[in-house]
């Protein structure tokens, strides 16, 4: 029999409060919070997604555990999480919340107790949470504008299981109960774990609502709370998070509820944003057309990062200068990290991450697509956005018909906690696979950069930061089972963002950021698939900070290489003369890397002129210098052309521009 009392204690011991219907405003409104809890101007209002602010009636009781979880409780249905207590240190008594539960997890336990009482135990909707937590609330918390240090553990920018960034301090106990309960008799509702919702994560609607439950379908479910080793203000009764179903980690947990599911019809999916909207699916029969081999060709660069919130000509703009209650979630501020493919319907398409602060929540993963047969990329939009995770990094790699992207997906924030997550798309970009994880423990060597490939063997390499900082290396992840399974093949190349590739001899090259050899950048050989690896000096200067190399096979055959001289390095012009440059060049190798007799500066060779850069930086291009900064991915065309991208701008060329040298000064 559903019960009617105040409280409720169930068969496990779990002690439930009872919620009665009412209404409450969902969302936050312009209402400014205080600096304490917003911590950055763009964040003064809320976030994005909390808007628009609309009425939600729920009309039915229903009953909310108490308190999180405790293992104790999620042990009586899986007896084997036991093993998982103490895991990275966290939640080791039998009164601490339960963590590294995934959604299924939290549904099955549901289910489970359903059965068991014959009672309709689920997860909470989103409403219902939010609900529930103000408890009539309409403060940032239901303790009003602030939170008591009681409620706070280690409320701040983590970098946890980073060793080098990280410590003890950032592990903390997970007992539930905190200095007092809410007014409505729930505990630990915010800053303990955050909580599995019921909901598909999707865009609010401004229309008074009954029941809601979300959206019909979407790739995170809802979570809510916010956790320990979290910012206050991704604690705050509106705030949103999201996670992959499959997501287990430390700052996760759930509480059950005890009500009938409402009858309430799901929303249905969200628009398609401009980057994955309207993609035609025809291969153009002139696809493989391109100038003569044997001419050289190169195209004055565009910029292929188009923010709508203004011009690509503008001035630069600080980041307290981005309108504070804009619900744009692609900022003017920090746009880096890119990653291209030429698409097999011929269009050309970009993704990178745009931020305030690259360790921040508020990463985003923006996209743009250059038609084929247009001159211009189209303005960014939304490519795939985890609700307040921190996105590291992300490449796109064309294997055969299929586009794979991989994607660094962090914990929390900052990136001392990624995982890699994969998703395919078989049609030009348009859609893509359910999100899977590859590497789905949190950690060091896991950020995904530029290179991927097959080698000779048809073994799928995929490169990875190893590092947290800019001092360490890069690690090599392997699948031999056509991505369904991969495995870190144990050594570590010297430096990170390293472009890697293969040998004709079998043999794998590096080239590496950071962890110079006698003044140079770092080379690095494996005779072992990547299992140990040599260093010398390379015959290249080394990169620095706001810089990523390139290094690939083109269809050709020659080896290319994109870097950047921040020094000024000399090359032959057509009169056989010394030309010293500095900025962006390309080197090709025609006996396999033994040497590279072509170094080409990246410019139009024209007169000197400015152009805009990375995050507003302006540079001059002219017959001796060329961008001074910029994370280089690059990809070759089906009709031979290469395209190379910085942080900014998309430079188009041939080999046969490559292999000529400049006209004389």
């Amino acid at each position: 029999m559903f019960p009617s009392d105040k409280e409720h204690t169930n068969s496990l011991g779990q002690q439930l409060a009872r919620i009665e219907p009412g209404a409450f405003t969902m969302g936050v409104d312009s209402t400014p919070l205080p600096e304490s809890i917003a911590g950055l101007p763009h964040r003064r209002f809320g976030d994005h997604d909390e808007q628009p602010v609309h009425t939600v009636h729920i009309t039915q009781p229903f009953y909310m555990a108490a308190y999180p979880l405790r293992n104790a409780v999620y042990e009586q249905f899986e007896p084997d999480h036991a093993q998982l207590r103490g895991k990275l240190g966290f939640s080791r008594g039998d009164d601490e919340a339960v963590v590294f539960i995934s959604w299924h997890d939290a549904v099955r336990f549901c289910d489970w107790l359903s059965e068991k009482e014959g009672l309709p135990y689920r997860l909470p909707t989103e409403a219902e949470w939010e609900y529930a937590c103000r408890a009539g609330t309409t403060t940032p918390y239901h303790t009003g504008m602030t939170l008591h240090e009681n409620f706070l553990k280690n409320q701040r920018r983590s970098w946890y299981p980073d060793p080098r960034r990280s410590g003890r301090e950032d592990i903390v106990t997970l007992r539930t109960t905190q200095k007092r309960p809410n007014p409505w008799g729930l505990w630990a509702m915010h800053g303990l774990v955050e909580e599995w919702c019921l909901d598909w994560y999707g865009p609010y609607e401004e229309h008074e609502q009954e029941d809601p439950v979300g959206r019909a379908s979407g790739e995170f479910r809802v979570t809510r709370g916010g956790s320990h080793s979290t910012e206050l203000f991704y604690l705050r009764s509106a705030n949103r998070m999201a996670a992959l179903p499959d997501e287990r980690s430390w700052l996760i947990g759930f509480r059950p509820v005890l009500g009938p599911m409402p009858a309430t019809k799901p929303l249905p999916p969200p628009p398609l944003p401009m980057c994955l909207d309207n993609v035609q699916q025809e291969r153009p029969p002139d696809i493989e057309t391109a100038p003569p081999s044997d001419r050289p060709y190169y195209v004055r660069p565009q910029p292929f990062v188009r923010i709508p919130l203004r011009p690509y000509y503008a001035p630069p703009l600080p980041f307290v200068h981005i309108p504070p209650r804009s619900i744009e979630p692609i900022f003017a501020h920090h746009n880096h990290v890119p990653a291209i493919t030429e698409c097999p319907n011929g269009d050309l398409f970009a993704c990178w991450y745009t931020c305030i602060q690259e360790p921040g929540r508020e990463t985003t993963l923006a996209g743009s697509r250059r038609r084929y047969g247009e001159d211009e990329w189209e303005p960014a939009s939304v490519f795939w956005d985890p609700p307040d995770r921190t996105t590291g990094s992300s490449l796109l790699w064309r294997d055969g018909d299929r586009i794979r992207h991989f994607i660094g997906l962090s914990a929390a924030a900052t990136w001392g906690s990624i995982a890699v997550v994969m998703r395919t798309s078989d049609d030009s970009g348009a859609t893509w696979s359910t999100p899977r994880y590859i590497v789905p423990e949190h950690g060091v060597r896991h950020m995904p950069i530029e290179s991927a490939f097959r080698a000779q063997d048809g073994t799928m390499v995929l490169a990875c930061d190893a590092v947290a900082d800019g001092q360490g290396g890069t690690a090599l992840w392997l699948s031999d089972d056509d991505g369904d399974t991969w495995h870190d093949a144990g050594g570590t190349i010297a430096g990170i963002h390293a472009g890697v590739t293969q040998l004709l001899d079998g043999r794998l090259l590096a080239f590496g950021r950071n962890a110079n050899i006698d003044g140079m950048m770092p080379q690095s050989i494996s005779n072992d698939m990547g299992r140990t690896w040599t260093y010398c000096a390379s015959p290249f200067p080394p990169v620095r900070g706001s810089q990523r190399v390139v290094l690939k096979r083109l269809r050709e055959g020659p080896l290319f290489f994109a870097s950047f001289a921040n020094e000024l390095m000399s090359i032959k012009d057509a009169t056989g003369s010394d030309r010293p440059i500095a900025g962006l060049y390309c080197a090709v190798s025609f006996d396999d890397g033994a040497t590279w007799p072509i170094r080409r500066l990246v410019s139009d060779d024209g007169p000197g002129r400015l152009v805009e850069t990375m995050d507003g930086r302006f540079c001059m291009m002219s017959k001796t210098t060329s961008e001074r900064a910029g994370y280089l991915a690059s990809c070759q065309g089906a009709n031979g052309l290469i395209h190379l991208i910085s942080s900014r701008l998309h430079h188009t060329f041939n080999l046969a521009w490559l292999s000529t040298p400049a006209p004389g000064l």
